[in-house]
């Protein structure tokens, strides 16, 4: 048995019902959820903002399966043209472990996710469901916030509420 975290975000359409849709959809395998943060665009600032969670699931799956299948109930768009365009639904798996962390260089599924480190958006959500979390090959989540470029990032991921409805 598995477990994956998967960070959640949308940006289009009633984001907080989506998110609730997809913890929703999981709560037979999920283990913990973050609150609801709301975030600016990353990558792509001509955009509404988002709104994202990280969820903790456990279970026999192929969670890139399960992301792209929730993707596309929420009627995801992929824009060749606008890699960090908006969306209804963004599902990324960021960590799986097996039970060890799996490490992967598959174009299709690398991981860890290779921007965790990166992304604030996940990072934060991320640490309040596991405060030991280590993101391998980067150190400890909460030192990764502790860095100058993130730590300016964390202070712009602004918690909204729950999943819970």
């Amino acid at each position: 048995m598995s477990r994956a975290l998967l960070s959640v975000g949308s940006n289009l359409g009633d984001r907080l019902a989506t998110l609730r849709a997809v913890a929703g959809a999981l709560s037979p395998v999920l283990l913990r959820s973050s609150s609801v943060y709301e975030t600016e665009p990353w990558g792509d600032a001509g955009q509404p903002g988002y709104l994202n969670a990280a969820l903790l699931v456990e279970g026999e799956a192929d969670w890139l399966v399960v992301a792209r299948q929730l993707e596309s109930d929420a009627r995801r768009v992929r824009d060749p043209e606008r890699q960090y365009g908006p969306r209804t639904l963004d599902v990324d798996v960021i960590m799986v472990w097996d039970p060890d962390p799996v490490l992967s260089a598959d174009p299709e599924l690398t991981l860890p996710h290779p921007r965790a480190h990166l992304r604030a958006f996940v990072l934060v959500p991320w640490l309040e469901i596991d405060p030991g979390a280590e993101l391998p090959g980067h150190g400890t989540v909460a030192a990764l916030l502790d860095t100058p470029a993130l730590a300016a990032d964390a202070r712009g991921v602004l918690r909204i509420g729950t999943l819970k409805a």
